[in-house]
């Protein structure tokens, strides 16, 4: 059973676009690199993605960090993925597996792997899409598969056996690593990690909850209701 978070064998990504957040995460060292998008550079009120981009790696150089592109062109997707891969020697650029037209992303992410590109392959959901995905990855260049398992849990869909297929098919390409991607709670991680996951993203509300790995049942319950009976007091709640 694992005990505490050193006992894990899976790589923890932050997953967020906060800069204070990002770089407290940088600062952490059982915190192996940090993933962001453009809809939580949207949700943080980041204006300028470029600006950002290059002021966040002025600080976090020794850790992989992936930035997505955001054209759906894939002729523009290439020129976004060139001038990204650019910014530092630890930058992944995210590719999503397909566009918006639903149209494959197979060649680009062919073209992109043949220029040496370090490629996070986004937003995938099947098993098809990560053996289209492997079928065109440079294996002599690290990459990453990102299988949404959170999301696909949010169908009713137990996304184990799916991540177990992938990791199967990922072998491959031994400089491939999967990622189990949309995480939604700290369980998640374990089941990541005895599957034999490589690496998972967190958000910040998730890794804080970390230290609660194998913490007592009982404490944890007592603290449940020392908050209920605090919060209740603090607003001064009364029955008459």
């Amino acid at each position: 059973m694992i005990k505490k978070i050193e006992d894990l064998k899976i790589k923890i990504f932050s997953d967020g676009a906060n800069k204070e957040d990002m770089l407290d995460m940088n600062s952490k060292t059982f915190i192996k690199g940090l993933t962001t998008n453009p809809s939580l550079m949207k949700k943080a009120g980041i204006k300028d993605y470029e600006a950002f981009a290059k002021d966040i790696l002025s600080t976090i150089k020794n850790k992989p960090i992936s930035f997505e592109v955001f054209s759906d062109d894939f002729n523009e997707m290439e020129k976004q993925a060139m001038k990204i891969a650019g910014w530092g020697n630890n930058v992944y650029v995210k590719i999503p597996i397909t566009n918006t037209k639903k149209e494959s992303s197979k060649d680009l992410i062919k073209r992109l792997a043949e220029k040496k590109v370090k490629l996070n392959i986004t937003a995938i959901m099947t098993l098809d899409q990560v053996k289209t995905t492997v079928s065109v990855l440079n294996k002599n260049v690290p990459s990453i598969i990102s299988v949404f398992a959170g999301r696909i849990a949010d169908t009713g869909r137990d996304p184990i056996p799916l991540m177990k297929d992938c990791l199967n098919e990922m072998k491959i390409n031994p400089k491939s690593e999967l990622l189990w991607a949309s995480t939604r709670e700290l369980f998640s991680v374990l089941q990541a990690d005895r599957i034999g996951c490589h690496i998972i993203t967190a958000t910040k509300d998730i890794i804080k909850k970390l230290p609660l790995i194998n913490y007592n049942l009982e404490d944890y319950s007592l603290d449940t209701v020392k908050s209920f009976y605090k919060d209740a007091k603090d607003v001064n709640y009364k029955i008459n």
